[in-house]
């Protein structure tokens, strides 16, 4: 990894992929049923209240390197938005996490009460997988349609983000081994992150399929790299400018990188991290060259996994 400086025009491309999925999903909630306003309210709220979209980012920037268009993963790309909008929502809660504050603005249950909260997000894990049944995904097929949506539901169920909730949980005001902090953050963070990147790639149907195992290896390594940002702006980082309370980790007493590795040894892991998703791309490249003599272009992957370990909310 020898340079690590951001291409110019990532934060472009960034910026570019963010206002499309949130303009796509203002037009998939708008026409939600309104019986309750204040549930809708909610949702929207949620939703629409800013984040850094890297989930919809990495199923746009895989599914154009297998030669998808944009018009073609904006379904996707809105779904798991949603997943991860809905995952917020009650990681929030006092009983998981208990956070006040997200995206600078106070929590879904603050604003709106805990259980208009836990709704607003079961509503919003239902709309990801209406919006993949329903509405159009061109040139995807029926059944790439519907490995999306097993490799969704995988990713948030008992096997994925799910248990990596239950474990962190478990960890709370215990001294847990790196292993075990791995295996939280694999789960709880990685696995969307994960199943973001699997996504584009299955709407490319068969020509991503030689792909997949080195695209795990580039998401495993960036989801890891993006937590261990985290721990590293919970010390170092600005309230204001993240968006979410500084040192909330140290409060509750929560095993993080920066406690166990020290801070200075957290950003070393977070680099090696961002080297090792590299790698994966390396490899990756050099796959695809041998197969079809043309290399895939893997610069806005690369790019996204240099952000993660730059950014500073």
């Amino acid at each position: 990894m020898s340079d690590l400086n951001l291409p110019i025009d990532f934060h472009q491309q960034l910026t570019l992929y963010q206002r499309r999925v949130d303009e796509k999903l203002k037009n998939f909630i708008q026409p939600l049923p309104s019986h309750s306003r204040q549930l809708i309210e909610a949702i929207r709220y949620t939703v629409l209240c800013g984040g850094k979209r890297i989930r919809p980012y990495l199923v746009y920037a895989t599914g154009k390197m297998f030669g998808l268009s944009p018009g073609s993963l904006d379904v996707a790309a809105a779904a798991v938005e949603c997943i991860h909008a809905y995952s917020l929502v009650h990681d929030d809660l006092p009983a998981m996490d208990d956070d006040n504050l997200r995206r600078g603005q106070p929590s879904c249950h603050i604003k709106f009460g805990e259980a208009i909260a836990i709704l607003a997000g079961d509503a919003l894990q239902t709309l990801a997988f209406s919006l993949l049944a329903d509405q159009p995904m061109p040139n995807v097929t029926l059944e790439n349609r519907l490995k999306i949506v097993s490799e969704l539901a995988k990713a948030i169920g008992a096997g994925g983000m799910c248990a990596g909730q239950a474990l962190d949980l478990a960890a709370e005001h215990c001294q847990i081994s790196l292993a075990s902090l791995e295996k939280i953050h694999r789960h709880k963070t990685g696995a969307l992150i994960r199943a973001a990147v699997r996504i584009g790639a299955l709407a490319a149907g068969e020509r991503s399929e030689k792909t997949l195992s080195l695209l795990d290896d580039y998401a495993d390594a960036i989801g890891l790299a993006f937590q261990v940002q985290d721990d590293i702006l919970d010390i170092t980082g600005e309230t204001d400018r993240m968006g979410k309370q500084q040192g909330a980790d140290q409060q509750r007493n929560k095993s993080t990188y920066s406690s166990l590795l020290g801070l200075e040894g957290a950003k070393i892991k977070a680099k090696k991290f961002c080297q090792d998703a590299q790698i994966a791309l390396d490899s990756l490249a050099s796959q695809s060259l041998q197969d079809s003599g043309a290399s895939y272009d893997t610069r806005s992957l690369r790019a996204l996994a240099l952000f993660i370990i730059q950014r500073d909310r």
